[in-house]
Formats: structure tokens, sequence, C-alpha cells
């Protein structure tokens, strides 16, 4: 009788556990809470800072310059984005456009890091041109480069913008944040294929090859390399050195031929382009990169892998705009009227 007693209970425990067990491992191939957390987009962007200034690579990068309207920024908020910024996810919002009527893509993005909120409420609230409350969330509307960006602080430490024309966009972030415990949520395309990220990535994006290329049939060479429909994930990690790959799932064993041959004749012009300069002197770090280039087929995909020396890293940042793009002006805007 007290075994008959026991084994319903027995039973309950074991499915409790199972279920658990379920949940977490689902958790562990989930994106990030910031990456669920954007809208549906054509192409998705995520890095964990956090990681990489405990992997010590921000040591090998040289020191950010601070523009006036930057400093202002840092000034009345107190956040300082090389220090401060644990997260970021983006969502990219390629445009309908054609060669004939060009437009610019549009950008949802979730931080995540140390931040003061009532400094940054008060920041936002002066340069806002409007403020809306939805679901007792804030959405600051600011005026920027002939668009509107509209931000919300989505909790402590977290904070939400989109410069997307629809105003709905930034509003569903806000919805999708008060479900963030749901391992089954994010946009489709990163549902699909975050599962081919690397365990240990420090940064990755997935993203649509074959539409940003029609998107930007002018100046993008992804129009070229990717005529059928195709979908690529790269990612970056780090053994002492930045490990780069880049698997593009085109859907069938000769798109992926086709795509590997192409590739692997940009990497030939490369290699020629690098002997006939030899004489004149070759950097060992952008030697070491290209030669670490390597192209294969994995069934329907193509593969790219690289390893980016410490010194190739440092150059390439170095040789880069300092200057951090800079957030809104301080300048107080005419406020229109609320409703």
């Amino acid at each position: 009788m007290r075994i008959r007693r026991s084994l319903p209970i027995f039973t309950g425990v074991l499915l409790f556990a199972a279920a658990v067990t379920v949940i977490v491992q689902l958790r562990k191939h989930a994106p990030p809470e910031p990456a669920r957390l954007l809208p549906g987009a054509d192409g998705f962007f995520y890095v964990n800072l956090k990681w990489i200034r405990r992997a010590n690579m921000t040591a090998q990068l040289p020191a950010v310059l601070h523009d006036p309207e930057y400093e202002q920024f840092i000034q009345a908020t107190g956040f300082l984005f090389e220090r401060d910024l644990d997260q970021a996810a983006f969502a990219v919002h390629y445009p309908a456009s054609t060669p004939k009527s060009p437009s610019e893509p549009r950008f949802s993005e979730v931080f995540s890091g140390k931040i003061d909120g009532e400094r940054l409420r008060a920041y936002l609230q002066r340069v806002s041109a409007s403020t809306e409350n939805y679901h007792s969330v804030n959405i600051y509307s600011i005026p920027l480069e002939g668009r509107t960006l509209r931000v919300a602080m989505l909790a402590v430490g977290t904070v939400a913008a989109s410069n997307h024309n629809d105003p709905q966009v930034i509003r569903g972030i806000i919805d999708r944040s008060r479900k963030l415990a749901s391992p089954f949520g994010g946009p489709a395309l990163l549902r699909r294929y975050y599962k081919y990220v690397p365990i240990a990535s420090l940064g990755w994006a997935v993203f649509d090859a074959a539409r940003a290329g029609n998107a930007f049939q002018s100046a993008n060479a992804l129009s070229f390399l990717f005529s059928k429909p195709a979908v690529v994930v790269a990612s970056l990690r780090y053994f002492g050195r930045v490990h780069f790959r880049a698997e593009a799932f085109t859907g069938s064993a000769d798109e992926a031929h086709k795509l590997t041959e192409q590739v692997s004749t940009f990497l030939n012009i490369f290699h020629t382009a690098e002997n006939t300069v030899a004489a004149q002197g070759t950097d060992p770090d952008v030697k070491s990169f290209f030669d670490g280039l390597k192209v294969s087929q994995n069934d329907d995909r193509a593969v790219l892998t690289a390893t980016l020396p410490p010194g190739f890293v440092r150059k390439a940042f170095t040789e880069a705009p300092n200057a951090v793009p800079a957030p809104p002006t301080t300048t107080t805007p005419e406020r229109t009227p609320q409703p």
C-alpha cells in the first residue's frame, strides 16, 4: 500500500524534473534576451561586450575619441558605451528600393548595461519632440537626420530604440518585453537559424543575403554572390585569437557549390594581389589574415572561416574612424502638443 501511494508522487516529481530540463535546454539554445525582443526583420546582429571585456579584447583596441556631442551625452547620462554597455542587439529592415529610387535601411535596437534610468529619462525628455505613454512605458520621439528615432526604457538597464517609420515596431518591442521568460520568443528568422550560431560566440549575425543584395544593387557585391535566396549565419569567437565563421545556407548543394567557387575565385584574386605587392613589403598581420581565409562546402552550405591576429584587429580599428556616432544634440526642439 505504501508503494502504491508513493508511485504517483514519484511519477509527478519525475515529470516536473523532465519539464524543467526541457525548459533549461530550450533557454540554452534560444537567442539572447535582447535579440528575442527585436521585431521581424531581414537581418540581425548581436554583440556581447561584457564577454569581450572579460576576454580582455578591448585592451588590444585604440582609445575611443569623444566628439563634443558625445561628450555632452556622457555628461548628461553618465553612460559610456565602451565601458557600460553589456549587450546590444540590432534588427535591420532593408528597404524595398530600386536603383531609380534608393532608400536607406531602418534599424531597431535593444541595449542592456549599466544605465542610470533617471538621468537617461531626463536627457531623453529634453531632446525629444514628443512623448507617448504606451502600456505605462514612455516612448520618446527624437527628430534625427530627417527621420524620427523612438526610444523607450523597457526595464532597469534595458533600452529599446527604432527609427522605423512605423511606430508599431517599438510598441511591439515593449509588448514582447512583458513576455521575456518565454524561450520560444523572437523573430522567425532567428528562431530558425540561431541554432547554427556556435556556442560561446562573442558576436553573431543572421541575415537574408539575397534580400540585402537586392536592396543595394548599385553598391553591394552580395547581389552578385547571392542571386537566389540564401541566409548567412556569421559569428566571432575568441580563443587567444578572434575566430570568424560564416555559413551561407543556400537551399541546394548546387547553389552551395556555385557560391563556394565564386568565393574561392575572390580569395585567389586577393592572394594574387598580395603576391604582386610582396616585393614592396607586406604587413605580416594582413598576410596572416588572408592566408587564414578558407572556404569549403558542406552539403547545401558554403562555409568561410578565418582567424584574425590581434595585430590585424588593432590595425582595422585604428584605421577606421575613431569618432563614435553622436547621440542626438541636447538642443531642445519645439514641442508638439501632447495628446
